[in-house]
């Protein structure tokens, strides 16, 4: 019988000795298992303006690999449209969807090390939650991350980050992130 211990991510440890306990207290949970959980962190792309330059679309791909830690698709036309010159099949964005241990590491290089590099940065908006406890977060470089090489950019695109949670409420989903360390603006408490 092997002793090998299995990798988990720092932040999947924060979340089942941390957050948990943490969470309980703040909603009344009976059972640890009422607790939202992170279930994946969807990353999306758009690359339009690659329907003219085929390389853009394949720098892209290769970007988003290299921020998410695991291979990006690239998202292609299902049908002509003429009027924005787009033929079937043409790459029109970039997707990666991540789970598990690779979802916990890049939320950690996320919180730790790429919204700090972010321009007068004074937190994230707190209006990005769609009533079912998922929250969208969009950026507008992906120079932010350190993975990117600045000399190797051809093109500056944003890109929106969805984490998709278990919780009910966007309250719920809300604590959740912010027992995770996300950086939130802090609310105008001096309203008349």
């Amino acid at each position: 019988m092997s002793t090998t211990k299995t990798y988990n991510a720092r932040l999947k440890e924060q979340y089942l000795k941390q957050v948990v306990p943490a969470m309980q207290k703040q909603f009344n949970y009976r059972s640890s298992m009422q607790v939202p959980k992170l279930k994946k962190i969807c990353l999306n792309q758009g690359i339009g303006i690659a329907v003219s330059d085929r390389k853009l679309g394949e720098a892209a791909v290769v970007e988003m690999t290299t921020i998410a830690g695991q291979k990006a698709v690239a998202a292609k036309s299902r049908k002509d449209i003429a009027n924005f010159k787009l033929r079937k099949g043409v790459a029109v964005g970039v997707r990666v969807t991540l789970r598990g241990n690779t979802m916990y590491e890049f939320l950690d290089r996320l919180i730790s090390a790429s919204l700090p590099r972010i321009r007068d940065f004074k937190g994230i908006d707190r209006k990005g939650f769609d009533g079912h406890g998922n929250y969208t977060l969009g950026i507008t470089e992906q120079i932010i991350f350190p993975e990117i090489n600045m000399d190797k950019v051809t093109k500056i695109m944003g890109m929106d980050i969805t984490f998709v949670t278990s919780a009910n409420t966007n309250e719920e989903a809300m604590a959740l992130l912010e027992n995770f360390g996300m950086p939130f603006k802090k609310e105008n408490t001096n309203e008349n």
